[in-house]
């Protein structure tokens, strides 16, 4: 049988998918994060991948109306994507349907409409788990949508004001950790410049002083984190409104866990934050003199004096909002006057933050208070290294729960990430350490 409009297009966008995932697949083997160009492929694939799905739906409905009107019925008010699949029949034959979720709460009747009458199957519920008896539905979960697992990625690097500036490397799918070979630089004299390159000027005949590069090799393991969320059947019964709470909430809490991790991680079954990587960091002392809880504008300028300079165009100020009042009212001391230092962020044309030496000001809620090491971090995230693992993964059940009635939805992650330096820089002339990350001394 000839396949229709819709089927056609649900294999181009499976195509698309295939393509996007031999992108991921490309950078893991070759050890590195996506190219800016390899980023915007990637980006168009799955955007026309979702923009095929959407119109292969219609299709289908529109096919499902005519097919009725021809017959003289009804037509079958079911969800899009839903049939009913008598016994014995191929459920293979319908995994296409399985595509174009309306979101988590049309995910989560789904799941309700298939548990209550084994006759239906959903395409978009798959069983996570297979056990003794496929007829018996307390043994297994339920795998949640990709398309919904997806938005609930993209909604945690939106939400994220660190992690999405951190350079983004993808693991392939048969491993768990991933290796770089980094140059192994930490110093910008004569000779030590990309771990032992160096050129000379030399005489007619003079013999050229041997020199190579030194590396080292980072490694990167995946550490999971995980949640869980219950929801009683009453809340279901508004599932549309509820499923679009547990995507944002769920967004928000990984998004803030990942930020969080990457500011004050430990390195031990977790992201090594750049607050804990004492070798790479550059902590600035405090003023002489300088009042307990207070920030002035001479501990940013040494702080600005000790980021290093390739970074000048991507770093930030990353602030707790306890600092607001010392930035507000900085000055610099100019004869027996002053001049602001600070500017609140432009109109609505301009730039959303306000910023300090021409840098934006962000505020996080994961700095440190005011007068605490870390309470004010001038940063460049790109040069942290963020390893991800097929996105976020989702599953439900309503047999953990079942007695009190409650379905149980799950939320995974596996990240990991450290800071791409393995120690501060010494500059080619001077002794004072630069580095992508730079705090001021505690002033408690």
């Amino acid at each position: 049988m000839a396949k229709t409009a819709w089927q056609d297009l649900y294999d181009k966008r499976e195509e698309l998918l295939a393509e996007a995932d031999a992108l991921i697949d490309k950078a893991a083997d070759e050890k590195r994060g996506f190219t800016d160009e390899e980023q915007e492929a990637y980006d168009a694939k799955l955007a026309e991948a979702e923009r095929l799905a959407d119109t292969a739906d219609r299709l289908k409905e529109k096919a499902k109306r005519a097919a009725a009107a021809e017959k003289d019925v009804v037509p079958n008010h079911e969800p899009p994507g839903e049939t009913r699949i008598e016994v014995g029949e191929d459920r293979r034959t319908l995994e296409p349907w399985a595509k174009g979720s309306r979101g988590l709460g049309d995910f989560m009747v789904a799941v309700a409409r298939t548990e209550r009458n084994h006759n239906v199957s959903d395409p978009r519920v798959h069983r996570a788990i297979q056990g003794a008896s496929e007829k018996n539905p307390s043994d297994g979960g339920f795998l949640v949508d990709q398309d919904v697992a997806a938005g609930i990625l993209q909604l945690m690097h939106e939400t994220g004001q660190v992690a999405r500036r951190c350079r983004r490397v993808p693991v392939s799918t048969s491993a768990n950790s991933v290796k770089f070979r980094a140059v192994n630089e930490t110093s910008r004299a004569a000779g030590s410049r990309f771990g032992g390159v160096s050129v000379e000027w030399l005489d007619e005949g003079a013999t050229i002083s041997k020199s190579k590069p030194t590396f080292r090799t980072i490694e990167l393991h995946l550490h999971k984190c995980a949640g869980l969320l219950y929801a009683t059947d009453e809340l279901l019964a508004d599932a549309a409104a509820f499923g679009s709470f547990a995507e944002e909430a769920f967004a928000s809490e990984l998004a803030f866990e990942l930020d969080d991790r990457i500011i004050n991680g430990t390195g031990a079954g977790q992201p090594l934050g750049v607050l804990q990587a004492t070798n790479v960091r550059v902590q600035v002392n405090k003023e002489s003199g300088q009042a307990a809880t207070t920030f002035k504008f001479e501990n940013a300028v040494k702080m600005y004096a000790r980021l290093y300079s390739r970074g000048l165009g991507s770093a930030a100020w990353f602030v707790n909002q306890d600092v607001f009042p010392q930035l507000y009212t900085m000055s610099l001391a100019v004869g027996t006057g002053g001049a602001p230092v600070y500017l609140p962020g432009g109109s609505a044309a301009g730039s959303p933050y306000a910023s300090l030496m021409g840098l934006p000001v962000i505020p996080i809620e994961q700095a440190k208070t005011l007068g605490t090491a870390g309470d004010v971090i001038l940063a460049d995230f790109s040069q942290y290294l963020l390893a991800e693992k097929g996105g976020v993964q989702a599953d439900m059940s309503m047999h953990v729960e079942f007695t009190s009635a409650q379905t149980v939805f799950r939320v995974i992650i596996r990240v990991d990430g450290q800071p791409w330096w393995s120690s501060a820089l010494t500059p080619a002339q001077g002794t004072n350490t630069v580095s992508p990350f730079v705090i001021v001394q505690g002033r408690s």
